[in-house]
């Protein structure tokens, strides 16, 4: 599907790749770029593109948490910047990551190291992955980095070892490298 970037999506702070309003951009790039770089503009756009708004797919991240499960979470954006009433623990991190790699093609995006957003004005941008462990941890296939000042650096990793799945949550830690150690 194609997405558009609104003004909304291209305005937001923090990790972004530098989307420009009214372009339109594939789903599969928007979710290379939440994925590897972190992208809250991208995060935005998918919001809006499949809820209509943030605040409706704000509303479907916290409907989803609790059909799965997760008694202390409430999420109040989709890009997971510090606010007011947003929070989440450990093991519902790992209840979240538990169903989104039972879907296979979450992996087609989370094994990338890095690679470039293609943007419509021929630019490209390049987005390195910050979970160093995708290239230096061998059956390491995934998840997701986070940082903000409040929660601190925090890893949702998964991989698979010896036939096993393992998942493990690091929140709350002081730098990069404690995250991934």
């Amino acid at each position: 599907d194609d997405v558009i970037i609104s003004n909304n999506a291209s305005s937001m702070g923090g990790s972004q790749v530098f989307l420009d309003p009214n372009t339109t951009l594939k789903v599969e790039d928007l979710l290379k770029s939440i994925i590897i770089a972190s992208a809250n503009d991208s995060a935005v756009a998918m919001a809006e593109k499949i809820a209509g708004t943030v605040d409706a797919f704000v509303n479907k991240m916290n409907e989803r948490a609790k059909e799965l499960g997760c008694t202390n979470t409430n999420f109040v954006n989709v890009h997971g910047l510090d606010a007011d009433s947003h929070y989440t623990t450990a093991r519902d991190m790992a209840i979240i990551a538990r169903e989104l790699i039972k879907h296979d093609d979450i992996f087609n995006y989370t094994t990338i190291y890095e690679s470039y957003l293609n943007k419509p004005d021929g630019t490209s941008i390049w987005m390195v992955n910050t979970n160093k462990l995708i290239k230096y941890y061998n059956g390491l296939d995934g998840l997701k980095t986070g940082f903000t000042k409040n929660a601190g650096y925090c890893l949702t990793a998964t991989g698979m070892k010896n036939d096993m799945r393992l998942i493990s949550v690091v929140m709350g830690e002081e730098n990069t490298d404690n995250r991934t150690t």
